[in-house]
């Protein structure tokens, strides 16, 4: 019985840690990413699942904002996730393979984002050192 219940709490746990993560990147799609970045991060047109490791190594190079840090760990556990998802699942269920491709694409678009709002957060501090 406590086995059960521990297979469903998990289960429910994972429901709202993909729901939560797919709101926060519902909320960063609707953002365009500035040309800077893009030249930076090398995303063209469409984000890649590919390119996420390489964003998200650009972002630790830039200074935290407060408010991003656990965002960002969910959405790369998430991401961790998913590539295990393709990886396995999406061998025997090939429709998965699509979704997973398009979800990764957006974890990377989201650090896209983050990478875009560290260098405004950056450069206001340097403003406001600057002016003091």
């Amino acid at each position: 019985m406590a086995t059960l219940i521990f297979l469903f709490s998990a289960a429910a746990l994972l429901q709202f840690f993909i729901s939560y993560c797919r709101s926060l990147i519902a909320a960063s799609i609707k953002q365009p990413i500035s040309a800077e970045v893009r030249d930076v991060t090398g995303i063209a047109s469409a984000a890649s699942g590919e390119d996420f490791v390489r964003v998200v190594q650009l972002l630790q190079l830039c200074p935290e904002r407060p408010e991003d840090g656990s965002r960002i760990r969910a959405i790369n556990a998430y991401f961790r996730l998913l590539t295990l998802m393709r990886s396995t699942v999406a061998r025997v269920v090939p429709a998965l393979v699509n979704w997973t491709e398009m979800e990764r694409g957006q974890c990377t678009y989201f650090a896209a984002v983050a990478l875009d709002r560290r260098i405004a957060f950056s450069r206001d501090m340097l403003a406001q050192q600057m002016d003091a």
